[in-house]
């Protein structure tokens, strides 16, 4: 009997460290705690179909989706060079870790397949069927998520086209020819969306952008109001906002299919104007700005308190705080002008200077990050506090006092909130960005008395 055991021990621990190995390393998982190359593996990019291949049915779908921020998130330029610019100099591990990772949510099918890992791999070495950004079949390969935030994903992607597997979406009675087809609830539901714009800080645990928090804690979200009923209802001449009708788009998911009430729309241009306008695209560009000036109300108080002016500004579109996603460097700012009875200026606020640059007095919505000292600090992968937030939440107003200096009788105050996508003496900092001129969309302007 001895004999026996002496001979089956050897195999037995062998066999035992193997198993160890696969499931300490998720190879045969793809659940990760945080997500980790290491649940990469078992993925290949010949499991994925191109966009162009799903476009020979979706024809309609397939062009909106053409040139959208969800086509171009792993070409799109800002991406590209201020996520770039944020690996210069840093030598902490937590913090490479961190810059390490967009590549996460920007180039998905290249990440769950094995490259690019990494944000400072090489873009010419990407697959073509990677560098598509958020295509078609990567979403819709999609059953679940582990958690809502940092791409944390479930998949069951086909085998390509000869075998492409089942596509998931908000039907029940979808009968394609090419793939197989089941309804997914997840497809209806923000999480969806959360999985990838909520971004948790991988080493500090800092919350980066909260998109998805922010909807969570809204009064859209108790009304049942999902990111989808915003977002894919966008066409030109419906922004589809909280504070316009978002009216149904009638049509067929499939070229010949059977006509329906609402088709999902798949522009996904949010409030994005550079990069469109980079592009050409006049449609998207003209979403991004309808979607803008229908975000936000502004009044001015026809009584001042003093010497300040009083301005109510209220986020009366957006399911989200304004702005959202990269708060902290998306730009929203008050900008006021006062003159008095004879039209002579006498205060401005946030008026750009030559170089595009805002004036320290501006009153800017945005979050500061800090170090974890009380420093702040410009490069999220260095971000281990939030010091402050000033961004304009759901259905809130935000009453801001602006002190003018001494003025007598009635005067004029001409008020604006402005957005543009980066600041522009950030794009002048970076060698690709020097000479793109970044759009100020005006969201909405007021010009009203104010009587001392």
């Amino acid at each position: 009997m001895r004999k026996i055991v002496y001979i089956f021990t050897p195999i037995f621990f062998i066999i035992s460290i193997l198993f160890y190995t696969l499931f300490s390393q998720n190879l045969w998982s793809s659940q990760p705690s945080e997500p980790s190359s290491k649940t990469n593996s078992h993925y290949q990019l010949s499991q994925f179909i191109s966009p162009e291949t799903c476009g020979g049915c979706h024809s309609e779908i397939y062009s909106q989706w053409q040139g959208s921020m969800h086509n171009l998130a792993h070409k799109d330029i800002i991406y590209n060079e201020v996520a770039r610019a944020s690996l210069v100099g840093l030598t902490n591990k937590d913090e490479i870790a961190e810059a390490e990772h967009c590549q996460t949510c920007h180039t998905p099918i290249g990440y769950i397949t094995g490259y690019p890992l990494k944000t400072s791999d090489d873009i010419a070495k990407v697959a073509d069927i990677a560098k598509e950004g958020i295509s078609c079949d990567y979403c819709h390969s999609i059953t679940g998520a582990y958690a809502v935030y940092n791409a944390q994903f479930k998949y069951a992607p086909g085998n390509g086209e000869d075998d492409p597997g089942v596509k998931r979406g908000p039907r029940k009675d979808a009968e394609p020819d090419f793939h197989l087809a089941e309804f997914s609830d997840f497809h209806t539901k923000s999480e969806l969306c959360g999985t990838c714009h909520d971004v948790k800080h991988i080493t500090f645990g800092t919350w980066l952008e909260t998109t998805y928090q922010e909807w969570k804690s809204s009064p859209y979200s108790k009304q049942g109001v999902q990111c989808q009923d915003c977002h894919m209802y966008q066409r030109l001449g419906n922004p589809a906002t909280g504070s316009t009708e978002r009216a149904k788009n009638s049509g067929s998911a499939a070229d010949g299919a059977k006509e329906r009430d609402h088709i999902f729309t798949h522009y996904f241009v949010g409030a994005n104007m550079a990069i469109p306008t980079k592009e050409g695209n006049k449609a998207l560009l003209q979403m991004a700005e309808e979607r803008l000036k229908n975000t936000v109300d502004i009044k001015i108080e026809p009584k001042s308190e003093g010497n300040s002016i009083v301005v109510r500004i209220k986020n009366i579109g957006a399911g989200h705080e304004v702005p959202t996603g990269l708060s902290n460097i998306r730009q929203v700012w008050l900008k006021l002008i006062a003159k008095d009875s004879k039209g002579k200026i006498i205060y401005t606020t946030g008026l750009p200077d030559d170089n595009g640059n805002l004036p320290n007095n501006t009153v800017i919505y945005t979050t500061i990050f800090g170090d974890g000292k009380g420093n702040p600090v410009d490069n999220l992968a260095k971000a281990k506090e939030i010091i402050s937030n000033k961004r304009l939440k759901p259905m809130q107003e935000q009453i801001e006092k602006i002190d003018i200096g001494k003025f007598e009788g009635k005067i004029t105050v001409e008020a604006s909130i402005l957005y543009r996508g980066v600041p522009q003496n950030l794009a002048n900092s970076l060698k690709a960005l020097k000479n793109m001129d970044i759009p100020v969309v005006v969201m909405k302007d007021v010009k009203s008395s104010v009587e001392r």
